[in-house]
């Protein structure tokens, strides 16, 4: 199949994930779809999540003629990824938490680990820390908060900095600790398009780790042709998402459609 990147994400998160992409392959065609109608999913059963993970994507990357699929959420990788490859006949690159690079970056041994609760708790998580990270101390902070912002934010709202401030508090904490925390990971696609409002709101420099370069490396692996097709830049959400339009116009998307789901009773939260 010869046909463009779909990245699928609960929501916003996957356009930094989009973002780098389009850092390494400016010509690529990219299609994003995002599961808004069932956001935020850690809230939700995990093996109806699967399912419904499952779902969306087949519909999705039929919509698209996807060549490849790019699932840049880390909830929707640690839960679906198997099923996913047994249900589609094209690659698909799930997220990580990149501990692995960060553990290499840190000077003193001390990264923390800003995700979502669902992450930070995931055995998952623990085994990728123990795996790259057992010399390192690891500061794990879960900041929810930060995905319901960065929706809310692509969506015109200013962000509630006293909100993020709050959610930031335990990692400026980490940072007068001994050693000193001095690199963080990025544990969830959402954060990193809050980056330039964490670089500035840090009380010291610190360096901000994510999955973006390291999924786009894959991408380059695993595609047999990286289409142009004046960039594609088609978008499917679930559920009606106007209010996105311009946020998703930011990176390159067009507005956003409604997904045809196989039961239509689907498109709308259960």
């Amino acid at each position: 199949m010869s046909g463009p990147i779909l990245i699928f994400d609960s929501g916003v998160g996957g356009l930094s994930v989009a973002h780098a992409l389009r850092q390494h392959y400016p010509s690529a065609a990219l299609c994003y779809a995002c599961d808004n109608a069932w956001l935020p999913y850690g809230l939700r059963d995990d093996t109806t999540l699967a399912e419904r993970i499952v779902t969306v994507c087949q519909a999705a990357v039929t919509a698209c003629q996807a060549s490849v699929l790019v699932v840049a959420c880390n909830t929707a990788s640690t839960l679906a990824l198997e099923g996913l490859r047994q249900a589609l006949s094209i690659p698909v690159i799930g997220t990580v938490p990149a501990i692995k690079p960060a553990a290499q970056l840190s000077a003193t041994r001390h990264i923390g680990l800003l995700a979502t609760t669902a992450t930070v708790n995931r055995p998952y998580t623990q085994g990728l820390i123990d795996s790259f990270a057992s010399d390192c101390r690891v500061t794990k902070i879960a900041a929810d908060a930060l995905v319901t912002e960065a929706e809310a934010w692509l969506a015109g709202v200013p962000l509630d900095m006293s909100r993020v401030q709050q959610a930031l508090t335990p990692l400026w904490q980490a940072t007068k600790a001994h050693p000193a925390l001095d690199t963080v990971v990025l544990g969830c696609t959402h954060f990193p398009l809050l980056q330039p409002q964490l670089v500035t709101l840090a009380p010291v420099p610190i360096t901000w780790v994510d999955s973006g370069d390291a999924i786009a490396r894959r991408v380059g692996q695993v595609a047999t042709t990286l289409v142009s097709s004046a960039h594609d830049g088609r978008c499917y959400t679930t559920a009606p998402a106007t209010a996105l339009t311009d946020g998703f116009a930011r990176y390159g998307f067009q507005p956003p459609r409604l997904l045809a789901l196989p039961d239509a009773r689907e498109a709308v939260d259960q």
